[in-house]
């Protein structure tokens, strides 16, 4: 198979770019290089912005693909860019949505392919089912060979999966963990989520490629493993050998009092509970278990991390913040309780 990935290096498709290296496949990176040095010895790198348009268009003239897969789309105008770019030059184009496109508030916790796509809290989503309609348009009118993916919360070595983090990312929690401060779990922990290892979500999307069952379809891939919010965060401090502090504060309080986006992040997507049916991919590719159970993979990552100074970047603003907003939840209950 003779494939094109726009990015290729980020935490979804990283691992997809690994697996179709090891299995043997012509793979081709189309991105600005600047993770070069991670990449397999077998994977073809284009190095260009896709923005420039022009550029691409001549770089990539005398080439044709099975598959296109562009991983760092998240407006319908860079949509319209690569249809100009590979109508002519794919037999199947794969857009990764989102799983936060689907409605909220959920009418089902229970979330197949079917489930509506309306999000009035976060323009992110709205933007990913913008593309959706103008891709499917395309299909439908013009017999452009879409595939749509929509990823839930993914994760592999090199972050933490969260609810509740900073600006730079997740250590700045992990720090708090193992100096033993309050660390904040968004409403009272226990709406479930799904977190999926990217290893596993690999799996499922090379069974997506180059399958003729899912042109024209919408797929969701995700592990089936649920999981509460306490849970999930038990295990992170469990594979840092610490004890949990928690501090259980509603979505919409965080959402007021702080200039990070939690409305969006929050209300528009974690606060809620999810359960994902997977049972279309693994209609479309059988045999498809994601088998990385979360207290496993976190392990895995942590030890990553803790072995990587370079990933553990340290958030002042965010942990000070923290601070207050742990002082703030005391504060409420000795003025409620009268002391």
């Amino acid at each position: 198979m003779k494939a094109l990935f726009i990015g290729g290096t980020g935490t979804i498709s990283s691992a997809i770019t690994k697996q179709l290296a090891e299995q043997g496949h012509e793979l081709y990176l189309l991105n600005r290089g600047n993770r070069q040095s991670t990449l397999p010895d077998n994977v073809i790198n284009i190095q260009a912005d896709i923005n420039d348009e022009s550029k691409v268009a001549g770089l990539i003239s005398e080439l044709s693909f099975d598959v296109v897969a562009d991983f760092i789309a998240f407006e319908p105008s860079q949509l319209e860019r690569d249809y100009r770019l590979f109508k002519d030059k794919t037999k199947q184009f794969i857009f990764i949505s989102s799983a936060s496109a689907y409605q909220k508030p959920l009418s089902d916790y229970r979330i197949t392919e079917g489930t509506p796509l309306a999000n009035p809290y976060w323009q992110y989503s709205r933007n990913k089912i913008a593309c959706e309609e103008y891709l499917m348009k395309q299909y439908r009118e013009q017999g452009f060979p879409v595939t749509i993916v929509r990823p839930s919360h993914t994760y592999d070595e090199r972050s933490i999966p969260l609810g509740v983090h900073g600006r730079n990312g997740s250590w700045q929690v992990a720090k708090r963990m193992l100096e033993n401060k309050p660390v904040i779990i968004h409403g009272d922990g226990t709406s479930l989520w799904t977190m999926t290892h990217n290893s596993d979500f690999a799996q499922g999307f090379i069974g997506l490629m180059g399958n003729l069952h899912a042109i024209g379809e919408a797929v969701q891939i995700t592990s089936d493993e649920s999981l509460t919010w306490n849970q999930i965060y038990e295990c992170i401090a469990s594979a840092l050998g610490v004890k949990l502090n928690a501090v259980h504060v509603s979505s919409s309080f965080l959402a007021t009092c702080s200039e990070m986006d939690y409305t969006g992040g929050l209300i528009g997507d974690k606060a809620n509970s999810v359960v994902f049916d997977n049972s279309k991919l693994k209609r479309l590719v059988p045999g498809f278990t994601a088998t990385t159970r979360f207290d496993q993979g976190i392990k895995a990552t942590i030890r990553y991390i803790l072995d990587h100074p370079e990933l553990q970047r340290e958030d002042a603003e965010f942990d000070a913040w923290c601070d207050k907003v742990a002082r703030a939840m005391d504060g409420a209950i000795a003025a409620v309780k009268g002391s």
